[in-house]
């Protein structure tokens, strides 16, 4: 793939026998705008076009953004599996003595089960950048914002620093999952009920001024990495009205080679189930997670939006 922003074009037929060479005529090539080349990616549409109007989640990306389902690996996924199913069981047992912890306990009980959650289905943790923890370096709360592929963001955050998630509501219906997500203090949205979400706001605003982590996918949905989409600004106002700053960070997936992947993603009509049992069967995922400089809650939400949603593009 050439790094040429330019297609050169030259017409033999045009050029007389024994004439000088003829200076070739260059037409422009579209601009390269996503940073990971995927052939089969449907585009985004501009907002005014998007199903459910620009303020409705909406993401391009689906079982075409995804690649061919590995063949065999089924004996992998069955150890991997078995592993996955003793650390949630150990966990789920853990559940109701966790508000008894001290707070360092806990968040060490979470990081370490998160991480081994990880480590079980398949996936190798790699975190760099600016800091090696989500927390500001002065102990304040912040908001943080990353990038949403798939379910394993959420166990890569909570590896990193333990973060009370904003996530949909639907989460919490879900079998464990939504179980333990409850019990760490995970703070359901209702996306259908718009005139709820100033109540949420507030709700986020309190729990950062009183030092908590909140973590949220700004893009409201997940994409397959290939493309990106535009972050929402309803999040940040809490993070403005409780005076603390945003901690941007950016996830990707990648092969153990090194080389970005869509197969680990979690997109369009797929099910946990379906999305689980892809990575369980993949030779190896790498969730390579990169902490940028926080930014301080200057200027309205639409700025700060678009700095935290650079700043994450950045990487």
């Amino acid at each position: 793939m050439t790094t040429d922003m330019s297609e050169v074009v030259v017409d033999r037929a045009d050029v007389p026998v024994g004439a000088p060479p003829v200076a070739p005529r260059t037409r422009p090539m579209p601009a390269v705008v996503d940073l990971v080349e995927h052939p089969t990616h449907p585009g985004v549409l501009p907002a005014r076009e998007r199903p459910g109007g620009p303020w409705a989640p909406w993401s391009p990306c689906g079982a075409e953004c995804l690649p061919a389902r590995p063949r065999g690996g089924w004996l992998r996924a069955a150890r991997r599996l078995c592993a996955l199913a003793a650390v949630v069981s150990c966990f789920v047992l853990a559940g109701p003595f966790l508000p008894l912890l001290r707070p360092i306990g806990r968040d060490r009980l979470l990081r370490a089960v998160l991480r081994r959650t990880l480590r079980a289905a398949g996936v190798r943790l790699e975190v760099s950048g600016a800091a090696r923890s989500l927390r500001p370096g002065d102990g304040r709360g912040a908001l943080v914002v990353a990038n949403h592929l798939s379910w394993i963001d959420v166990l890569a955050l909570g590896s990193v620093t333990p973060v009370r998630m904003l996530a949909k509501s639907e989460v919490e219906q879900w079998p464990v999952i939504g179980t333990l997500a409850a019990r760490v203090g995970t703070l359901f949205v209702d996306r259908e009920g718009l005139s709820r979400l100033p109540g949420v706001v507030d709700d986020a605003a309190a729990a950062l001024r009183d030092g908590a982590l909140i973590g949220v996918f700004p893009e409201a949905t997940t994409w397959c990495g290939a493309a990106s989409g535009e972050f929402r600004r309803a999040p940040f106002q809490a993070a403005i009205d409780a005076g603390v700053p945003v901690r941007p960070v950016a996830v990707a997936l990648r092969t153990a080679d090194g080389r970005p992947t869509t197969a680990a993603s979690f997109v369009g009509d797929q099910t946990l189930g379906d999305s689980l049992l892809r990575v369980l069967r993949m030779p190896s995922v790498v969730c390579a997670v990169t902490v940028s400089p926080v930014i301080e809650p200057t200027g309205d939400r639409r700025a700060l939006a678009r700095r935290a949603q650079a700043a994450v593009r950045a990487v």
